[in-house]
């Protein structure tokens, strides 16, 4: 990782007149890359407007992901953050950036680097360091995000909370990022709602989940087919499931293998063929969970009854959690073309379907 930063230091802070964002793009000849699912935003108003949901920003300390051109950077800059660290993959940005670091003595350190390897637990001075019962330290991470990372993402993120460590080894740090539409829509969707998902389950168990407000495709350049969401996570003390990651992200995950069945098909996934049936009863109806309902009719607290009985079930047999259900089919699928059978249909569609 490369790493620069402008030397000195100021008081009151504010940024002396610059190139728009626009003359930014034409200067460096800056050009969106689509297989980089990059999109400038070059309204400062709509900038100004995604900073302030991170809440009150003055003297904190704020990491921003993927700046690009730096519209939003300017907007963290004005709300008069102590320290301002940069983090962007793509070299073509980096001398703009310099720029606004230049106009901002002290303030910016940019990181030539990708965040999805980027160690985020030296990021921030040691003395911002929170119990993760207090409140939330004075560090935020807001970013647009690009869609094709925005996901992974996200789902990282949720394990480092979960396990309270990367950014979130600060306390509970929290985040402004932009999704597309419908992924925000489904970081946010109630039981019943046809966006909920797998994403919703994760994200709402171990945070307090906001969709702030929506930016019409219009407003970026190049103007994506979707418009984007602008939403904001706050880490919660307790998650409402209290099980490893790892065993929450598989029970979900399987509840909605088959998100248009009744939800017992996909929890008949965590077992394997020799006592399926017999397992899937035996955790329904120890957890209380109605077998006939969809995966997203399901509620927070029978997710938490399926991962808590799940959990015991896999302390008395520890080979359940490492049993792969994809890995059954592959074995299967092998054995029938090996013995020139053709399988049953049923069979045939679950393989298309995973």
């Amino acid at each position: 990782f490369c790493l620069m930063a402008a030397p000195g230091k100021v008081a009151a802070f504010r940024l002396p007149p610059l190139p728009t964002i626009g003359e930014i793009i034409k200067l460096f000849r800056l050009k969106a890359l689509k297989q980089l699912s990059q999109n400038f935003l070059l309204d400062l108003r709509l900038t100004d407007k995604i900073v302030k949901q991170a809440g009150e920003l003055k003297n904190a300390h704020v990491c921003e992901v993927g700046p690009g051109p730096g519209g939003i950077t300017r907007s963290i800059l004005s709300a008069g953050v102590e320290q301002l660290l940069l983090i962007e993959k793509d070299a073509r940005f980096i001398p703009g950036l310099q720029m606004l670091s230049e106009a901002a003595p002290g303030k910016v350190r940019i990181v030539h680097g990708d965040i999805l390897t980027y160690k985020m637990e030296k990021a921030f001075p040691k003395y911002l360091k929170k119990n993760w019962e207090d409140e939330p330290p004075d560090i935020h991470i807001i970013g647009n995000l690009p869609f094709s990372v925005s996901t992974p993402l996200i789902i990282k993120w949720l394990e480092n909370i979960s396990k309270r460590d990367g950014p979130f080894i600060y306390g509970r740090t929290q985040m402004t990022l932009t999704f597309q539409k419908e992924v925000g829509e489904r970081l946010t969707a109630n039981p019943g709602s046809n966006q909920r998902s797998r994403l919703s389950i994760m994200a709402q168990h171990l945070c307090t989940v906001e969709n702030c407000f929506i930016i019409p495709g219009q407003a970026f350049v190049p103007k994506p087919e979707v418009d984007v969401a602008v939403v904001h996570f706050t880490p919660l003390v307790q998650p409402k499931i209290q099980q490893p990651f790892e065993l929450v992200e598989k029970v979900v995950q399987s509840v909605f293998q088959f998100r248009r069945k009744y939800c017992f098909r996909g929890i008949e996934t965590l077992f394997p063929e020799n006592g399926r049936l017999k397992r899937t009863e035996q955790l329904m109806m120890t957890a209380d969970v109605d077998p006939t309902l969809r995966p997203f009719q399901l509620s927070m607290s029978q997710f938490r009854n399926l991962c808590n009985v799940y959990r015991k079930m896999c302390d008395e047999d520890p080979s359940l959690f490492v049993f792969n259900y994809r890995e059954e089919l592959r074995q299967k699928k092998k054995t029938r073309s090996l013995l020139g059978s053709t399988g049953q249909p049923e069979q045939t569609e679950e393989e298309n379907q995973l």
